[in-house]
């Protein structure tokens, strides 16, 4: 049988129905039983309903033990996909409590339970810093500890240092580095959260772009990537999971071009993406509100960051697919 976390989010939902499409035996774990209605959507927005009913679920968290005990009964392999997502300073303690605690949970239960092979969903954010004489980020670039990182890719990067460390103690695992990761356009209806951001913000007239550039890639290929990994002889490597590296601009056109609204019209240079983030922790504080924007999230909007995929292209012979296509070949599912 097969273990998912976070089989309520974004990745895990589509995971479970991409798992069980292939006959799998799968069992996922939830904190909160509303929750599980958003994955049910997600069948039911593939025309997978009768799919839904096969999943075995079983409430758990991932920080508790005792839970965690009865989770892993006749449990053969793990996609743990369950993470917290955010870039407001103000969850550093939760992002280190769950991302790494929980992943060390996760890979301890394994290891006690001789797990066959464990697949880890990381992030790109928890790849190395680019050298000076470097154009791609890669696999095996190096981490710089002395450059600033937000807590979240710190969290991330903990997490890979504890499932490296099972390695050691003689886990088979398989990491995967996801760039921004894209579902379609009626699937932000259910999560309106994470990457589905950018529909919902284009979709209410978003009137600015930035210039800056990051990896970007389908949850299909995610998951299907993911699943014929474990399913192959690879084993202790982690993958770099990018369609294309694609400017925000260009993202932000397309969805526009989709949606049938105005395309952003102004260009945010990174001088007013900083004022926008100092003014928005202004606000929040003085309004009590959640963070829109913070110091990360702007530096992240006008950076250029360059990504590899050549490793898992030669791994696979992984053919992506084209993020513009998706966009628009799904947005009436």
């Amino acid at each position: 049988m097969v273990l998912v976390t976070g089989g309520t989010g974004l990745v895990g939902a589509h995971l479970l129905l991409h798992l069980i499409e292939n006959g799998e035996n799968v069992r996922a774990i939830y904190r909160n039983l509303h929750n599980v209605q958003k994955t049910k959507s997600v069948f039911e927005l593939y025309g997978k309903a009768d799919l839904f009913e096969k999943i075995n679920w079983l409430e758990a968290d991932i920080l508790d033990v005792p839970s965690l005990e009865i989770a892993f009964i006749d449990i053969e392999y793990v996609y743990h996909c369950a993470a917290l997502i955010s870039f407001d300073p103000k969850d550093e303690d939760g992002l280190r409590k769950t991302n790494i605690e929980g992943t060390a949970n996760m890979v301890n239960f394994s290891l006690a339970k001789g797990i066959k092979k464990f697949c880890f969903i990381s992030s790109i954010a928890a790849l190395g810093d680019i050298a000076t004489h470097e154009t791609y980020i890669t696999e095996e670039t190096d981490w710089n500890p002395e450059k600033p990182h937000s807590d979240y890719a710190i969290s991330k990067y903990g997490a890979e240092m504890e499932v490296w460390r099972a390695v050691q103690e003689g886990l088979d695992i398989i990491i995967l580095n996801p760039g921004v990761i894209l579902a379609t356009i009626p699937t932000s209806k259910i999560y309106n959260e994470g990457s589905s951001q950018l529909y919902i913000r284009v979709a209410n007239g978003l009137s600015f772009y930035t210039l800056g550039s990051t990896g970007f890639v389908s949850v299909n290929d995610v998951v299907r990537i993911a699943f014929e990994l474990m399913k192959s002889d690879i084993k202790n490597e982690r993958f770099t999971l990018i369609a294309d590296n694609i400017v925000f601009r260009d993202i932000l056109n397309t969805i526009a071009e989709v949606l049938k609204v105005k395309k952003p019209r102004f260009h945010a240079n990174p001088f007013f993406m900083n004022f926008l983030w100092i003014a928005d922790g202004i606000f929040s504080t003085l309004f009590f509100q959640k963070r829109q924007m913070t110091k990360a999230t702007a530096k992240a909007s006008y950076s250029k960051n360059l990504y590899s995929n050549e490793k898992i292209k030669t791994a696979l012979g992984t053919v992506f697919l084209d993020v513009h296509q998706y966009i628009k070949d799904t947005s009436k599912l």
